[in-house]
């Protein structure tokens, strides 16, 4: 039996609780705010939903992180390499926005460890079947 992958495990355990900070605290903290203001209906509609979908994607994203470091004997997932470069980008352009607007949006610091580890994990997966 192959050892569990730590790096995607740790970068699910990561995914996870993002997830669960951008469901509550976001809903509370950034969303709320949105649907209490003056702003369109049919926009704050979208908005939410986009938001949501979000949520959706952080979720997934957790599962199959964690699925594939504690089951490191199922084959290597392609979309562990497609979730890195996701949440890498997700960290670009949260970093760029900060930068534009200077004003720090914290969500890079999450982001990028969750692609870089799930890389790490990803090529030692690969690394294993290989061997």
């Amino acid at each position: 039996m192959k050892p569990k992958n730590y790096y995607l495990i740790i970068a699910g355990i990561i995914c996870l609780a993002t997830a669960l900070l951008h469901t509550i605290g976001g809903q509370y903290d950034l969303i709320g705010p949105l649907l209490d203001s003056d702003l369109h209906r049919q926009k704050k509609t979208e908005l939410l939903g986009v938001w949501h979908m979000v949520t959706v994607i952080i979720f997934i994203s957790a599962i199959v992180l964690l699925k594939n470091g504690f089951r490191p004997n199922s084959a290597p997932d392609n979309s562990i390499s497609l979730l890195a470069w996701l949440f890498i980008a997700f960290g670009i352009v949260f970093l760029m926005v900060s930068i534009f607007n200077q004003t720090l949006a914290p969500q890079w610091i999450l982001c990028f460890p969750i692609g870089v580890l799930a890389l790490l994990g990803n090529k030692k997966l690969l690394q294993s079947i290989n061997h």
